[in-house]
């Protein structure tokens, strides 16, 4: 049998709807990273979104979880808006 499996883990609907929250999150914080125009600014914001949401993973604390969640939909906010400002 090659590489190993985690055991599944059984999420409530809450949790199911939080981790969907944040993939979803991280998705359109990667979409909007694709539209940097600097390739140095793109490939230090990937890796840092990339690392900011791996380090957090294990979260499990509700309240930090939404906190982690509000700043990173602020990031987002702000790199789009930037990159508007930039095309206009």
């Amino acid at each position: 049998m090659s590489g190993s499996r985690l055991p599944a883990v059984t999420l409530t609907l809450k949790q199911f709807l939080q981790r969907q929250r944040v993939l979803g999150l991280y998705r359109s914080l990667l979409r909007t990273i694709r539209e940097v125009p600097d390739p140095a600014d793109r490939s230090y914001l990937r890796s840092w979104a990339r690392d900011e949401f791996q380090r957090n993973k294990t979260a499990t604390n509700p309240d930090a979880i939404r906190m982690m969640v509000m700043q990173a939909s602020d990031h987002l906010g702000e790199l789009q808006t930037s990159l508007a400002l930039a095309r206009s």
